[in-house]
Order: C-alpha cells, then structure tokens, then sequence
C-alpha cells in the first residue's frame, strides 16, 4: 500500500479521539509537509514506501513506529503499523502497540490539562528506545565538507585535496571531509582505484595534518559481473529473491546486487573491508548510504527480515563506526547515528529549503537527535545541474539554517560561487554557530545521555495551538528560539515567542513572549532569540 491509499477497511486496533487543539509528530520524515497531524485527512503505511514512476518506491529518510502529542500521549510499537488521522480522531492498525495517554469519552474533554509534548517524548526515550550515546563530535563542532556536487561520480585525490584547501584559504574552518560516491574502483569493492587515488595514505596524513578527518561513501550494493561479485555470490552473501536467485535491483547509479544484511558473514565481510580501510589509510569513518527500504522485497529470502528490517540492519551496522552518516533509517531511535536529511533541489519551496525545517523536527520527534539539513544549498544532483547557477542567497539562507542545526555540511565550495555580500553573510553565521557551539554541545552530551531532543519543535515548550502550527522555525534547547528566513527577497520575518522574555540577538531588544513579532531582516540576517531569565 503506498501513502494515501485507504488503510484496510477493518477496524482499527487502536482509536484515539483528538483533544482540541491536539497535534501529532512521527512516522516518516518523508511525511513532514503533513506534519503535526491533526487538522486535515492523512494515512500512511509504515511498512510501505512512497510510489515513484519507475514503480520501485521513491528513496527514503528516516522513519519509525512513533506518534507524539502536543497533549502529553504517544503510540509505539516494535513494528511498522499503520494509521490514519481525520480532525476528529486517530486510528491505528498494527501488532504490539502502545499507547499512554488518557482516553477521553469526548474530543473536548479537559481531561489531559498539564500534559505536554515534552512529557509525551520522554516517555518514549525513558520506555520505548535507550539512548546510547551520540556520534563522533567532529561531525558537530566543525563543518563537514562533501566532494558530491563538486565532483560527482569522479572524485580524485587531486581534486579532493584542491577542493578542501581551497575551502580552507578562504576562511573556513577544518571540519570533516567526506569522499563520495566512485572512490573504488566498483561497488562491493571497497578498495581505493589507484589510477584516480595513486597515494590514499598520502592524502589522508595531509588532510589530518589540516585538522580535517576523513569519511569514504559506501553502499550495501555489489556491481553485477564484478571478481566482488562472484567470490560473494559463491559464499552466499549476496541477497536471493523469492525464486533463490541473486536479486538485481535498480537504484540511482545503475542495476546492482545487494548484500544480504540478513546474513552475519556477510556483515562480517564488510567489515572487514572497512576495518581494513581504517588500518591501511587512516580513514576515519564512513558515510553510509542507500539502505533504502524501496531496495528490499517482501519475498526476499531474508533469514525472516522484512523490508523495514534490512534497512534498521543497515543503520544498526553502523554502530561499528563512530564517525558515521545515514539518510535512510528504520527506527534507531537513540542510536549514535548522524542522519541526514534526504537530498533537496535548490528551490525555495516546500520540496527544497521549505522542507528543511519541518524533516528535522520530525526526525527530532522519532528520536533521531543528530540531524544534518543536507548539503547547503540542496544536495540532488540532477537538480542541482539543471539549475545551471547557484542562487546566492538562498545558499545564504540554507546556510543559515544549518548553521544552528546539530550539523553543517558543505558540498558546493562557497568561494567559487558567492561574491563578497554573500560569502560575508556566510561567514556571520560561521561566527554565530560557533558563539552557540558550547551551547549545541551540552545539548548533545543531554541528549547522548538521556534523549532530550536537540531541535525542538515550538510547541515542546509551549502548549498553545500557535506554537503548534509553526513549522518555519524552531527551538535549540530550552533556551533558543531559531527563526532562518526562508522567503526569497524578504525583508521582514515573523517569528512566534513563547511566554516568558527574549533578547534578540542582532539588536539586544527584550521582547515579550506569548506572542509573534515581526522584526526586520537583510540578507546577513539570522534571528536568533536567547531566553531572559527572570
């Protein structure tokens, strides 16, 4: 069943009236144009993906069993369900669920007073999902620098080295460096091709000698025909369809095999390519891409996995690796894994820089904490290309977003394509993350502890329905509100307070909360409002 298609016509296994005012956050990220839920229809198949033209299922972020209320009440389960909101009430099917929270005999019941959002999630950390700790601080204390859309499917030792001095002489900071897609020589060999990468040893020492760490893109595919590919195939590693043999599925570079993340050995195998990479190079870390569950069957022969399954097998793998990067996730709430949002076109609607805000939050409200706003300025290629240009200040404004974001990461380099107003406009917030940072820092050693969120949704700390409805803006802790302008042109920005007193960063204005203001923007401008404490 894809999204939008009737759940099945039995009854629901759980049915849950809406309070007045009631909002919801989780499922899919993919599904945040539609979040908070609870003002209009909206059904969704957790074990299902999105439909795409070729029929296959479009690429995914994260997703999980997970639905939270601004009134204080949740529903989990260990499995993927499915559900369906109306204004006045939430209906879910599945297995295992549970849900906390009263049920009032009527939607307008005052019965739920006091409860919060807040109260609802940490239930969740505390009962559902164990926080185990969080990513390498490397990926958070600098900016991560991705080779993808400055040197898609040919990266060279070079070009990559060109690429982070370059980023480095105009002023930016080390951070960590990603090698994307096409370092090896093929997929399933995860071994560097010496004819684009002659000394990779060489390259790593110098990029460590820069201050930068250095991560390597890799897949759970094989290419077809590949030595790889045989001597896996023979070991039986390589994941069979429903008829026994190798399954070849179409992804976005080609037609592959895929590893069978069902299988031990298998996973042993990888592993040991990796680790080897570690020890041979110096590499750091590793991006970990693909995964989706769009690549997996429920006729696969899976040792008993489902679709959803092989995807948190996926993520769960790398667990290995403190130095890591998703895009697609199931479950894995809590888990040590830096996730980043899917890749986005270079447009200032709700598909591109709209999007940012609203996927982060839902990723905060399943419990996935360590969050990265894709490449700034968008991140899908085919996009990216037939823009033929870059729009100067929205890569500002996305800069802007993800510079209070968990995490930063670059792809285009800023000093090739801005002029002077928009890469000073890019350094401000440099400047202005790292003002925060200590303060990021202590949020995600919290959440590293006990699950706290990072990123907040307004209505975590306000339980009013206005701070329900913002999506265009976010809080940092307890003690931030973040408002990135996300309109093209723009000279004013409208931004919602909570109750209480808060300084504005630009003009040091106390301004009282409970309420929207509007103040005035350029392009330099980032609103940030810091808390007063009485």
């Amino acid at each position: 069943m894809f999204l939008g298609q009737t759940v099945e016509s039995r009854e629901p296994d759980l049915r849950i009236p809406l309070l007045e005012a009631e909002r919801w956050w989780g499922g899919a990220v993919d599904d945040a144009a539609h979040q908070p839920y609870g003002d209009q229809d909206f059904s969704r198949d957790l074990a299902q993906v999105h439909p795409s033209e070729d029929g296959a299922g479009a690429p995914s972020n994260q997703a999980a069993p997970i639905l939270v209320s601004t009134r204080g009440r949740n529903v989990s389960s260990d499995r993927p369900f499915r559900f369906a909101f109306t204004p006045e009430e939430l209906k879910v099917w599945g297995e295992n669920l549970r849900f906390v929270g009263e049920r009032p005999a009527s939607p307008d019941a005052s019965t739920l007073s006091g409860q919060t959002l807040a109260a609802a999630f940490m239930d969740l950390a505390e009962n559902v999902w164990t926080p185990s700790g969080a990513p390498d601080r490397a990926l958070f204390t600098g900016p991560q620098y991705n080779t993808w859309i400055e040197m898609p499917l040919h990266p060279t030792q070079e070009k990559v080295l060109d690429y982070v001095r370059n980023m480095l002489d105009c002023g930016m900071p080390p951070g960590v460096v990603m090698i994307d897609d096409l370092w090896a020589r093929d997929y399933g060999s995860w071994q560097f091709d010496l004819a684009a990468f002659p000394d990779p040893a060489a390259m790593v020492r110098t990029l460590h000698e820069w201050g930068c760490a250095v991560m390597l893109w890799v897949v759970p595919f094989v290419s077809p025909d590949s030595f790889e590919f045989r001597e896996l195939e023979k070991a039986g590693y390589l994941l069979k369809d429903e008829h026994g043999q190798t399954a070849l599925r179409r992804w976005w570079n080609g037609i592959s095999a895929c590893l069978d993340l069902s299988n031990e050995c298998a996973l042993k195998w990888l592993k040991e390519q990796l680790d080897e990479l570690r020890r041979s190079y110096g590499i750091d870390g590793f991006k970990f891409d693909a995964g989706d569950v769009r690549d997996y069957r429920d006729t696969d022969q899976t040792n008993g996995l489902s679709p959803v399954e092989m995807c948190e097998a996926w993520g769960k793998f790398g667990t290995n690796y403190p130095l890591n990067e998703y895009r697609a996730c199931w479950k894995m709430a809590g888990a040590p894994l830096a996730q980043r949002l899917q890749d986005k076109p270079p447009t200032w609607d709700e598909r591109g820089i709209g999007a940012l805000i609203p996927e982060m939050l839902t990723q905060a409200m399943i419990g996935c904490a360590y969050v990265s706003p894709d490449m700034i300025g968008g991140g899908e290629i085919v996009a990216m290309t037939a823009a033929g240009g870059i729009d100067q200040e929205l890569f500002v404004r996305y800069a802007q977003i993800a510079a209070l974001s968990p995490m930063m990461q670059f792809s285009v380099s800023p000093a090739r394509v801005l002029d002077e107003p928009a890469f000073d406009a890019l350094q401000k917030a440099l400047n202005l993350r790292e003002r925060y940072l200590p303060y990021l820092m202590e949020l995600v050693e919290h959440c590293a502890t006990d699950g706290t969120p990072i990123m907040r949704p307004m209505s975590y700390h306000d339980d009013s329905l206005e701070a329900a409805q913002c999506r265009d803006q976010f809080m940092l802790g307890e003690d931030l509100v973040i408002a990135p302008v996300l309109t093209a042109g723009a000279t004013s920005r409208k931004v919602y307070l909570p109750a209480g007193k808060w300084e504005e960063n630009e003009t040091q204005q106390v301004l009282e909360g409970g309420q929207f203001v509007e103040i005035p923007v350029v392009l330099d401008t980032l609103p940030i409002f810091e808390s007063v404490k009485e």
